[in-house]
């Protein structure tokens, strides 16, 4: 019989755990001699913000950076927006978010925003991409008072067309809860699971549209806007206002055939809807 020494015991071999992407940023705005400053800035993991120059009593602009080049299943991001009182900020992305192919758990992108008195957020993140076979779970939590204002733009392309590509199946969830002085004013969830591209070709989901949008808008000069909105979609979609606890409420939804055709028409609703801020700098460069 074969005898082992202690020096010669086969060694058990498991399989490596894969390094995932996390990143945490925060950011706070304050208002201070009617100049929009940074009040917080924290940075860690993958999660940058740059701060492009503003003109003076412009809404402060903050760009938001996942410097892993994209997220795959199991990464991780959570970013946070406070607004101070009488503050003004706008918050996008460095460029479109690219949800890549994955066998393990979906990747997650929290974001939480809290609005004060009197102040103003647009938040109008560039496309996220999702890719055949990717898992992909996100979440909006807000909270603002009467009197704060909030536009959000969130756009979705599924496969890039000028390369051919088709989502067959993937899994895709997004969470949204907004709420005006604690109150619930704004709730969705989205879910899609499987066949994608079938999902996509019913006539009340996106009418065979490879490129979607939200557009949502809180704030007391909504109904004013919604023959602009109205105009700017076409028959691409739709939009309604209304009110809810005396808090106005804007909802657009827009599908089109890839994303071109859909940052088209987000630009013009960007510059109708964000005031004097208009379009961040970062979406035309």
């Amino acid at each position: 019989m074969l005898q082992l020494s202690p020096n010669t015991l086969p060694v058990a071999h498991t399989v490596p755990t894969l390094q995932r992407a996390r990143g945490d940023g925060r950011i706070a705005v304050k208002s201070a001699g009617g100049i929009n400053r940074l009040a917080v800035l924290y940075q860690d993991g993958c999660a940058k913000i740059r701060l492009p120059r503003a003109a003076p009593g412009a809404p402060l602009e903050a760009v938001l950076i996942n410097t892993a080049g994209g997220l795959t299943g199991g990464d991780r991001m959570n970013w946070s927006i406070a607004v101070g009182e009488g503050a003004g900020a706008s918050v996008t992305t460095q460029a479109c978010e690219r949800i890549y192919k994955t066998t393990g758990p979906a990747a997650r992108v929290e974001t939480r925003v809290e609005i004060a008195a009197e102040g103003s957020l647009a938040f109008l993140p560039q496309e996220t991409i999702l890719f055949d076979r990717s898992s992909f779970e996100r979440s909006l939590s807000a909270d603002l008072v009467a009197s704060a204002r909030l536009l959000v733009v969130e756009p979705l392309v599924f496969g890039r067309q000028a390369m051919g590509e088709d989502v067959l199946a993937a899994h895709y969830r997004d969470r949204w809860r907004i709420r005006v002085n604690g109150r619930l004013v704004h709730g969705e969830d989205v879910a899609m699971d499987g066949d994608v591209q079938a999902l996509l070709g019913h006539r009340a989901v996106a009418n065979g549209a490879r490129a979607i949008a939200t557009v949502l808008v809180i704030g007391s000069d909504v109904e004013t806007q919604l023959d602009g909105v109205r105009k700017v979609i076409g028959d691409d979609g739709g939009a309604s206002a209304w009110r809810v606890g005396g808090h106005g409420k804007l909802l657009a939804r827009i599908i089109a055939p890839g994303s071109y055709e859909l940052r088209k028409r987000l630009i013009r609703l960007i510059a109708l809807l964000n005031g004097r801020a208009g379009l961040p700098k970062i979406w035309t460069t």
